[in-house]
């Protein structure tokens, strides 16, 4: 008889679902928000520089948009650490809380292959493709 009788997920990791920021979305909700401001007022959140980096790479200012979307990056493995994740599973997209940081890595990856780091574009994609596969599709239609 086996000795371990706790069930197994055999699908994988559940998914990580991060903590709403409605702080954060109802500065964004106002159409004079400056993304500078929502990451000055948010520090810790991704989907604040997630939109510095969008707006400086729209800008032309790709190197500013790197270094904003690594920012991102960074606080959204905080956040998804803090909400139990451990370094792999699903972080989807339909809960809109996680949107902020596979947006933080969309950004990351652009900017990454706009300055030829193609080994890090490579890593960033994965990483996104696992976290939800339908994510760079829905960043990239605007949703």
């Amino acid at each position: 008889m086996p000795t371990n009788l706790t069930p197994t997920n055999l699908l994988g990791p559940e998914p990580t679902l991060l903590p709403e920021e409605p702080d954060v979305l109802q500065v964004i909700a106002d159409s004079d928000f400056s993304a500078s401001d929502v990451a000055i007022a948010h520090p810790t959140s991704s989907l604040a520089w997630a939109l510095l980096a969008d707006e400086a790479f729209a800008e032309g200012k790709t190197l500013e948009s790197y270094a904003f979307a690594r920012v991102g990056y960074h606080r959204g493995l905080d956040a998804l650490r803090r909400s139990g994740w451990k370094g792999h599973g699903p972080v989807p997209w339909s809960h809109e809380p996680n949107r902020g940081v596979l947006r933080a890595l969309f950004a990351l990856q652009r900017a990454a292959d706009a300055i030829g780091e193609e080994d890090e574009v490579e890593r960033l994609a994965t990483f996104l493709n696992d976290s939800d596969p339908t994510a760079a599709a829905k960043i990239e239609a605007g949703e």
